[in-house]
């Protein structure tokens, strides 16, 4: 399916940028301005400074003058209308509505708007439409869609900035289509093996014998039961790499004390 997100006559240059940003993080390219404020919206320094790299994003954006221009190809339309209506098409939370849509479960239209029954396959092309700033979406254009999407916000305050409506959607639509898979930003563990345990416990052995905690003679079972300790921890090669430079410091602090010039 084929995704657009279409703004309709966006008053703030910073929006427009913000917008680029929003879908190219979800994996969007296909943005339509409809009568915007500003003609050179696109190559204004605000804009490119809100896109904050999603430049390629503007530069495959397109400014028509209707939007039926900017509707060519789609033919399954989700408006973002926060002030509920009267009449018109039915209206649901994103997440509800995606899941609906791809499940092939949407019923019909009322009889009343029957150009806007949904067909019984899935959608070809599928368009997001967002009103100006100051006013939101015009009845009309409500109207014309099949489906008033209205994101679940506190109920005494339910303002939202374009653009951050633009990532709300966006993200619920790619997480519909499948989402992108989280990469760790950090090294997989690794944990310690039999060997290097028993080497950080030697060291350890060492240490505390030397710091007078454990008595060689009689040693009882102390190595034994943190031999079991660890065991249970599975540490880490680094915690290994950690304990062994505790059991160095010991011996170097016992050193120190029992050396002549302390004395």
């Amino acid at each position: 399916m084929q995704t657009r997100f279409i703004l309709i006559q966006p008053s703030h240059a910073g929006n427009v940028g913000a917008t680029a940003r929003a879908m190219k993080v979800m994996g969007f390219d296909d943005l339509v301005l409809v009568n915007p404020r500003w003609p050179n919206v696109l190559r204004r320094l605000e804009t490119i400074q809100r896109a904050s790299g999603a430049l390629d994003v503007l530069n495959n954006a397109r400014i028509v003058a209707t939007l039926d221009e900017a509707l060519d190809g789609m033919d399954h339309l989700c408006a973002t209308a926060m002030t509920p209506r009267d009449f018109g098409p039915p209206t649901r939370a994103p997440r509800a509505h995606f899941e609906m849509l791809l499940k092939q479960e949407l019923p019909a239209q009322a009889e009343s708007a029957p150009e806007a029954d949904l067909p019984s396959s899935l959608p070809e092309g599928v368009a997001f439409l967002f009103g100006c700033e100051r006013f939101g979406m015009a009845n009309e254009d409500v109207y014309r869609s099949h489906v008033a999407l209205s994101i679940p916000t506190n109920p005494k305050f339910g303002s939202l900035n374009l653009a951050a409506a633009v990532q709300l959607i966006a993200y619920e639509w790619r997480m519909a289509l499948g989402g992108f898979a989280v990469e760790s930003s950090t090294p997989p563990p690794v944990r310690a093996d039999a060997r290097q345990v028993a080497g950080m416990l030697a060291h350890w052995e060492q240490a505390l014998t030397e710091l007078g905690f454990l008595d060689p003679a009689a040693p009882k079972k102390l190595m034994p039961r943190l031999n079991q300790l660890f065991n249970r921890a599975q540490p880490l090669q680094e915690e290994i790499h950690i304990l062994r430079g505790i059991a160095k410091a010991i011996s170097q602090m016992a050193d120190k004390a029992q050396s002549p010039a302390n004395d």
